[in-house]
């Protein structure tokens, strides 16, 4: 019992052994002496697939980046249309009231107002080949009337004039308005490009070809059209020539002028009611 108690003494005499701490006094964590590292193994993906799947998520990058580009120019470009077609109707409304304010004006005063001659005009070949003279025949091919029910807009001088009275028996004519003018360029309207008929289903085809001249949309080219800008014949010459049904009703007799109850020759305003039952 005394030795058993001898031995327990200095055990209990032993100070408690501290326990070390796990981080370095620059506040970083101690390596695990005995944790086995593992080994990191290579890829088992090839390189080259690896190099083709960076090039594929690049370039799909790269097509996003276009694809946001382009749809954001779209947008700009619709803003730019619909601004520009905005004004074009705001200055031919103050056109229309400019012209009722002199009709009423001249009114009060016990005048009538003559309207300016015109200076636009459509005309449409109504006749065949049957009996017809080679001067004819070359005043039609110049006015690219080449077969019946083809239609051409035509800026009125004292040379055109001339050819429509040497063509007037194969032709009719008139003044078209705005209305009529936008229904021809919206529902028949075609370009010439590289001698081929196209229509124009886009306003990017228009501003392909014509955007050198500040046309970019249907827009510029009917407001081209109506009042004559400098840049109709560009535009006429870009058109192909009309192709129209015949009237609803058929014809009357084309062999009489008009005014006599046929139907070739001058017909002025009313040739919008003819255009409207052809298109």
């Amino acid at each position: 019992m005394a030795d058993s108690a001898q031995k327990a003494a200095p055990a209990a005499a032993r100070p408690p052994k501290r326990r070390e701490p796990k981080t370095l006094p620059d506040g970083t964590r101690k390596p695990n002496p005995y944790k086995v590292e593992k080994k990191r193994r290579l890829p088992a993906v090839p390189e080259v697939v690896l190099n083709r799947r960076r090039d594929r998520r690049a370039h799909k990058k790269k097509s996003l980046a276009l694809k946001l580009k382009a749809k954001a120019d779209k947008r700009k470009l619709r803003q730019k249309y619909f601004t520009r077609a905005e004004a074009y109707i705001k200055k031919y409304r103050t056109m229309e009231k400019e012209q009722l304010r002199l009709k009423r004006e001249a009114k009060a005063q016990g005048t009538v107002l003559v309207p300016a001659e015109a200076r636009l005009a459509f005309v449409i070949r109504v006749r065949g080949v049957n009996q017809i003279h080679p001067k004819v025949r070359k005043v039609l091919k110049l006015l690219r009337l080449l077969q019946i029910n083809n239609g051409v807009f035509v800026q009125l001088n004292k040379a055109t004039l001339s050819m429509l009275r040497i063509a007037e028996p194969f032709i009719t004519w008139g003044y078209p308005n705005l209305k009529t003018i936008k229904q021809m360029i919206y529902k028949r309207g075609h370009a010439k490009i590289d001698g081929r008929r196209v229509p124009l289903y886009s306003n990017t085809l228009i501003e392909k070809y014509l955007g050198k001249y500040g046309i970019i949309c249907v827009e510029d080219m009917v407001h081209e059209i109506f009042t004559q800008g400098k840049n109709f014949q560009k535009v006429n010459n870009f058109m192909w020539n009309f192709k129209l049904n015949n009237p609803k009703g058929g014809w009357r007799m084309k062999t009489k002028h008009y005014v006599e109850g046929g139907d070739f020759g001058n017909r002025e305003g009313k040739i919008n009611a003819l255009l409207a039952k052809m298109i």
